[in-house]
């Protein structure tokens, strides 16, 4: 799954390869979303950028952590590093707002450093990269490609108690917004602190809605408190 490739159809199945993986659909089948359930367990190898090291990474080392999980295709492809080195570049504003960031693929240890070494725009790179060898981290997350044996662009957040309120899955030839996905992580801790709920788009000292107060107060007339005009602004 080379990220130059476009978007490529899975492989159709015979119904008698259907009926056999439906047989084992808890192990095999790709989940549709992650959204609400709790962290999978794991454990995996992993190159820490920061330090040049190589260590052990589990799900335990996240416990009580607001974390992210973003899983990309592979090393030394296209769109790849210019997520990672975007995520990268926000990497104090993550650690600012305690959140532990977790990029992973399929590649070996040794290939994320040699990765992490060579690609330019990976300079200076602070990130954590599991290694996924075996894809059954990939697998647990619901973002493998069984007949590629490589992941989804699949980015999960998961709050202090493990579960995960907010995922985004895509194919491999579109990167993702690391803007749009740290105002996500302030409005998820801001609606985790105060009870409240966040509008489309809304960004720290935008307007929110109170529902844990005025819940029949405002049900049927959201547009009565907050305007369309106020939430694109």
């Amino acid at each position: 799954m080379a990220c130059a490739n476009g978007v490529k159809p899975l492989k159709k199945k015979s119904k008698k390869e259907n009926l056999v993986e439906n047989l084992n659909v808890e192990e095999k089948s790709m989940s549709t979303t992650m959204v609400r359930q709790e962290m999978p367990e794991f454990e995996m190898d992993a190159y820490e950028a920061k330090t040049g090291h190589y260590i052990t990474v589990s799900s335990k080392d996240y416990k009580d952590k607001w974390t992210v999980i973003c899983f990309y295709p592979a090393d030394f492809t296209f769109v790849c590093p210019t997520e990672i080195a975007a995520m990268n570049a926000h990497y104090d504003e993550f650690q600012e707002l305690g959140v532990e960031i977790l990029a992973v693929s399929v590649d070996s240890k040794f290939s994320h450093k040699r990765f992490a070494e060579t690609e330019p725009i990976l300079k200076g790179l602070k990130l954590t990269m599991g290694a996924d060898s075996n894809q059954e981290v990939s697998r647990a997350f619901g973002v493998l490609v069984e007949e590629e044996g490589v992941a989804l662009r699949g980015r999960f957040l998961f709050n202090p108690d493990g579960i995960c309120v907010a995922q985004e899955v895509q194919a491999d030839s579109v990167g993702r917004n690391v803007n749009e996905f740290l105002r996500q992580v302030r409005a998820w801790q801001h609606a985790s602190k105060t009870g409240e709920v966040c509008p489309a788009g809304w960004r720290p000292g935008k307007k929110t809605l109170p529902v844990n107060t005025d819940v029949e107060k405002m049900t049927g007339k959201v547009g009565d408190y907050i305007t369309i005009e106020e939430i694109l602004s």
